[in-house]
């Protein structure tokens, strides 16, 4: 992972994490660490905060502070900073599309605060067309510094349609020295989806489950041969998607799901699965845009 490991600060204890968590990724990829802080100028705090200039050298004097906080901690860490002033989701956007990860502040099991609230956290996450990290707050010992715990990725349709995810879990775990745990969850069609193409098919696999197993197995093959150091635990549960993930987050130093990169009638969204899992797992989330 070349690009730089970006962080979005806004002097909150969240994006405090996020920049912290982002810094040790930044060590473990051999990358630089870009620091951003999206602002606008907000006439109605004024009184409290002082004229346009007044605001604009606290937002410096914040992220000095912050970008502080991990030199001290990763001595010859390459360290870039930048003020954006505008529309805080086409900042964060633009920030992402050239780092190798965006990574965001969370507040416990609820939305993103900081200039992330409202919807904006979700815009960030479903527009971006890098992957987007979420980071919570609150755990004595980061997840991600945990031994023994796993990167958990969920794989999901034909090996094609997961591959950049399955590239971002394989990297991060042997950058980690983790295992990747690859989860895929299946369930019972509809009578009206079966066909005599797919029923052929489930003839020769032997069944759902052995189908579902040997979908995983296949997609995961080119990585096993990429990254042979990297242990690989494969899992295969009936349920829905969000549900068998979050049963296997409680060792997860990181969970990985993917997002479709395509606009629908209504815009960009996030997916199902990736809204579940961001709302409810306690570990980092990377949510890794795909074809």
């Amino acid at each position: 992972m070349t690009r730089p490991i970006t962080a979005g600060v806004d002097g909150s204890q969240e994006s405090l994490a996020a920049l912290a968590w982002a810094a040790r990724q930044a060590v473990r990829h051999g990358a630089a660490l870009r620091v951003v802080h999206a602002w606008r100028f907000e006439p109605r705090q004024a009184e409290r905060a002082g004229d346009r200039d007044a605001q604009e050298r606290w937002v410096r004097e914040t992220l000095a502070g912050a970008v502080g906080s991990v030199t001290g901690r990763h001595r010859g860490l390459e360290v870039t900073t930048e003020v954006v002033e505008g529309d805080p989701v086409r900042a964060l956007v633009a920030a992402a599309a050239a780092a190798g990860a965006l990574v965001l502040g969370s507040r416990g099991h609820g939305t993103v605060v900081g200039f992330l609230l409202g919807s904006v956290g979700q815009q960030v996450i479903a527009e971006a067309t890098r992957p987007v990290v979420l980071v919570r707050t609150g755990a004595d010992r980061p997840a991600d510094e945990v031994a023994g715990h796993e990167v958990v990725v969920g794989q999901q349709g034909e090996a094609e349609d997961s591959a950049e995810v399955l590239r971002f879990a394989f990297e991060a775990a042997a950058a980690r020295g983790a295992a990747v745990r690859a989860v895929r969850a299946w369930t019972l069609p509809p009578l009206f989806s079966y066909s005599p193409g797919s029923l052929r098919l489930l003839d020769d696999a032997g069944g759902l489950e052995p189908y579902e197993r040997k979908a995983l197995a296949e997609a995961l093959e080119p990585w096993r041969e990429s990254y042979p150091d990297v242990p690989v635990v494969e899992h295969v549960e009936m349920g829905s998607a969000g549900q068998v993930l979050l049963s296997v987050a409680g060792r997860a130093q990181l969970m990985v799901v993917g997002r479709r990169a395509r606009r629908s009638a209504v815009g960009a969204r996030i997916g199902s699965v990736a809204h579940g899992v961001l709302h409810h797992a306690d570990c980092p989330v990377a949510v890794v845009p795909h074809a």
